[in-house]
């Protein structure tokens, strides 16, 4: 259900809410596909349920493209910080579903929705992803726009 907007949002948002993202676990790899009607949940949910995977990027802050190198030290200086922070993350990759934008980002365990988004907003982003067992949410990061929109997803096995 999304939430009333408080700001305009970023030119890039209909992207975002439109965006896949394939993730590297050690065993398998797995594309979510964000389903607007909500519709059941795909299978298989990697985590116990009590678990929210989120994904977050540095890549092109503030919805800007940036070169490689600039993209390349800030997700670098991202994969840091969870490590200093003690998180579990696999490599992603998000991006529009004809692979025509992808940017490397990382699947982490281990944040509530608050951190993420502090998280995200730090490294520049406008939104991150919340995957759990029952919906694929776009959180809102950047300072005027907290929006949550929520869907219903499917997963693949790559």
């Amino acid at each position: 259900m999304p939430a009333v907007s408080r700001s305009p949002k970023p030119a890039q948002w209909a992207n975002y809410r439109r965006a896949v993202v394939d993730i590297a676990f050690p065993s398998h790899s797995i594309r979510i596909t964000p389903d607007p009607s909500g519709g059941a949940p795909g299978r298989p949910y990697p985590l116990n349920s009590a678990h929210t995977i989120h994904i977050v990027t540095a890549f092109n802050p503030r919805g800007h493209n940036t070169t490689v190198q600039a993209n390349l030290r800030a997700q670098h200086e991202l994969l840091r910080n969870l490590g200093l922070r003690g998180l579990r993350w696999w490599p992603a990759v998000g991006g529009d579903v004809a692979g025509t934008h992808a940017e490397i980002s990382a699947a982490v365990v281990g944040m509530d929705d608050t951190q993420a988004r502090a998280l995200g907003q730090r490294f520049g982003q406008d939104a991150v992803f919340a995957w759990s067992p029952t919906s694929w949410r776009l959180l809102g990061c950047a300072e005027a726009i907290h929006d949550t929109v929520a869907a219903g997803w499917h997963a693949t096995l790559l």
